[in-house]
């Protein structure tokens, strides 16, 4: 009896496990549909300024923002975008410092209203915001 009991307390928690693991994962899955959502729309409000925001990718120098944000004028910045109220990790934080240091200008996203200030600031009057 016993062994019986133990085979059933076993399977019971190797259930719990794995629905954990399901919920975990789920939220991961809406986590970054939610941060290409975010990302979406900045590229959308960037195209209508008259810009282009390519992804950001720099093999050999990790934790750079997601994207280059490039307006008329020759205006420029870097956005990091994260779900809403994500942060970015300690290298993402430390690329961003240095990107500021060099005199660049470099923002995190997590959130749709936050675009047209960050247009605002990048593109100054230029862009017509």
């Amino acid at each position: 009896k016993k062994r019986r009991d133990l085979f059933q307390e076993a399977s019971e928690a190797s259930s719990v496990v794995e629905e954990v693991h399901d919920r975990h994962t789920k939220n991961e899955e809406n986590k970054t549909m939610r941060e290409k959502t975010i990302e979406q729309k900045l590229v959308q409000a960037v195209k209508a300024k008259g810009g282009i925001a390519p992804k950001f990718v720099s093999p050999g120098f990790s934790g750079v923002p997601d994207r280059l944000i490039l307006l008329p004028d020759g205006k420029c910045g870097f956005v990091e975008v994260k779900v809403s109220g994500g942060k970015p990790r300690p290298l993402q934080e430390s690329r961003i410092r240095l990107l500021r240091q060099l005199g660049f200008l470099a923002f995190v996203l997590d959130g749709e209203s936050q675009i047209p200030h960050i247009l605002s600031e990048i593109g100054g009057d230029s862009c017509g915001v």
